[in-house]
């Protein structure tokens, strides 16, 4: 038994890492402290005002545990690390993990090759970015392919020289060959030094030199290169007009703002942090990163957690990152980046009118105007949502529809039943409640059968008094099927003693709802939009949650029987047909795997063997 106040008193006065955990031994929280003990100690004073947020994460834990670390920069890392791998519910995080994509060049190959990568690495090749459009950067590094000829391929050379015959893009002169060295690898390195310029910002160098290349092709009557030359200078254009691109350097400076959602009732993700990448002066573009921050509002100490996870593990970083507060733990983190990227790089915050005042105003502007872009977004979902059930409720009559419950039934090639529940709590999905139902009491296509079961299965949990999702009856059960569906949920909501309505989603002839039987009436509900809408995407919502474990189902009986020796699919088939399940093909004799038609003695003896050897082994 976790007892709280003596583990408080064995903490150590050490730096390291503390880990929150629930009742239901889940991480809901992690945190670093350069004093373990003082630290954790303080989410458990009574007298000490912590905040809303703390204060229900406290009411929460369960137990705790700690790594002691060597210094506080080790623990930042860790600390770091745990979040991203176990996204705990009171760390301030971002909805998403981005990463971005840089141009990489293998300077550190003979025949380096040049291509896209979202990670960067201390290997001592070139990267050029990040950009925050991948489109534009594959566009980028076909041009600089084709423009100096370097190689698509990734064979090792010079070690695999002259192993394969040149690719066709040798043969239509967009690679000199060097795995056959048609090439040395001093001219090689002549076209990566010119490809690095180009993408170092020298794109006027290497439209003049190709237009005099087009130029001098024309002069000896060589058209059909002069043309090759002509489409490279307009690609360039075409690129310069939607892609700027820039080498790393240290001069370069991210700025970064924030936007806060403070209007109540619309809290799915609370603010947006604004990143504009300025690499050698310009802003090459600009990314927008969702952040859940639920009761945090102090726009400071989001930032702090938005920078430490956002910057904590990338090599790549810029010489300046540009914010609008001061934040707790700068001189830690500039340690930790120094150490990462072996260059210097400042946090700063600027001030009034200059110009990087006047950058982070464009920076906020963005944020906010994302977020209202995002907020309104939402609005017209919930108002289409609201209508909707209101709509629905018009049919189907309910005291209300806050919960809504649908079932669908699936068959592994006629003999693994399954059954599947997706929930939709006002009106929107809720994946957290959905559930899968391997039928057990039904052999073989039953779907009213396995019906009944699951639905029996579901609801008589509800007696069990167990705290959990089921213990929540649904205010509606969509069944994905006309009235025989709805009479087998009618009875057994009846010998449940329950009320629940009940509604059928009756299809159409391309498998489609086009209407919902309740209480023995068709609705065909063309009437209704919104509603509609929402009814096909629980039947759909439904149907794809079904098939999904079917699948998985299927697939893992396939991988199963295909790896027995002279079992081909007409004896699986057969197998499944006459054991009903893998299981029982496993605990079978020889000679009742001879019971079998099309199975004869080496054969049993082949499976009789598999399964037998597996258990042994």
């Amino acid at each position: 038994m976790f007892n709280i106040e003596v583990e408080l008193k064995k903490l150590p006065k050490k730096s390291g890492v503390y880990i929150m955990y629930n009742k239901n031994d889940e991480i809901i929280y992690v945190g670093k402290a350069i004093n373990l003990r003082n630290r954790v100690r303080q989410y458990f004073q009574q007298n000490r005002s912590k905040g809303i947020k703390i204060d229900q994460m406290v009411k929460q834990i369960h137990r705790f545990e700690y790594i002691v670390t060597d210094n506080e920069l080790e623990a930042l890392v860790l600390e770091c690390n745990l979040i991203k791998e176990n996204r705990p519910k009171y760390n301030t995080m971002l909805t998403d993990d981005k990463t971005y994509p840089f141009i990489k060049v293998t300077v550190n190959e003979e025949y380096p090759r040049i291509f896209l990568t979202r990670q960067v690495k201390r290997d001592k090749a070139r990267y050029f970015g990040p950009f925050v459009n991948a489109t534009g950067v594959k566009e980028v590094i076909e041009l600089v392919k084709k423009i100096f000829k370097i190689r698509q391929c990734n064979i090792p050379l010079p070690k695999n020289m002259y192993k394969e015959r040149p690719c066709l893009y040798y043969h239509i002169h967009q690679c000199k060959a060097p795995c056959q060295n048609y090439i040395s690898s001093k001219d090689y390195g002549i076209q990566i030094a010119n490809a690095i310029k180009f993408l170092e910002g020298d794109v006027n160098g290497t439209v003049c030199e190709l237009k005099k290349k087009m130029e001098e092709c024309s002069r000896v009557l060589d058209f059909e290169t002069a043309m090759e030359y002509r489409d490279l200078v307009q690609a360039i254009e075409r690129m310069l007009e939607k892609q700027k691109i820039t080498a790393y350097s240290r001069e370069d400076r991210d700025i970064i703002s924030i936007a806060l959602d403070r209007e109540e009732g619309y809290v799915r993700k609370d603010g947006v942090v604004t990143i504009f990448f300025m690499r050698n002066g310009k802003i090459i573009g600009r990314e927008h990163n969702f952040m859940n921050v639920r009761e945090e509002k102090e726009e400071g100490k989001i930032l702090n957690t938005f920078v430490k996870h956002y910057y904590s593990q990338s090599p790549m970083l810029p010489k300046e990152i540009i914010l609008p507060y001061e934040i707790e733990e700068k001189e830690l983190l500039e340690k930790l980046f120094r150490e990462n990227s072996g260059h210097k790089v400042e946090i700063v915050v600027p001030k009034k009118d200059g110009n990087k005042y006047q950058l982070l105003k464009l920076a906020k502007q963005n944020a906010e105007m994302v977020l209202k872009n995002d907020r309104d977004r939402l609005k017209r979902e919930e108002n289409k949502i609201s209508l909707a059930l209101r709509e629905l409720n018009a049919v189907i009559k309910a005291p209300c529809l806050n919960r809504i419950e649908a079932y669908d039934i699936s068959n592994t090639s006629g003999l693994q039943s399954v059954g599947s529940m997706v929930v939709f709590v006002n009106g929107k999905a809720k994946p957290s409640d959905y559930r899968r139902f391997k039928i057990k009491t039904i052999n073989g296509p039953n779907d009213y059968g396995s019906l009944r079961e699951v639905l029996y299965r579901r609801l008589s949990h509800v007696q069990t008094r167990q705290y959990d999702s089921f213990a929540m009856l649904p205010d509606l059960i969509l069944m994905d099927g006309g009235k025989g569906q709805v009479n087998i949920a009618k009875e057994v909501i009846g010998e449940l003693g329950l009320d629940i309505k009940v509604a059928g989603m009756i299809k159409d002839d391309n498998h489609r709802t086009r209407g919902l039987i309740v209480d023995d009436v068709e609705y065909n509900m063309e009437d209704s939009k919104e509603a509609f809408l929402l009814v096909t995407r629980i039947q759909d919502e439904a149907h794809r949650f079904a098939i999904s474990y079917h699948r998985k189902l299927r697939d893992s009986i396939k991988s199963v029987l295909d790896e027995i020796k002279g079992v081909g699919k007409e004896r699986k088939k057969k197998l499944l047909l006459h054991f009903k399940s893998v299981e029982n093909i496993a605990k079978a004799s020889r000679e009742e795997l001879l019971e079998v038609e099309g199975i004869n003695r080496q054969v049993a003896e082949d499976v009789y063997t598999f399964f037998h050897k597996s258990v042994n082994n």
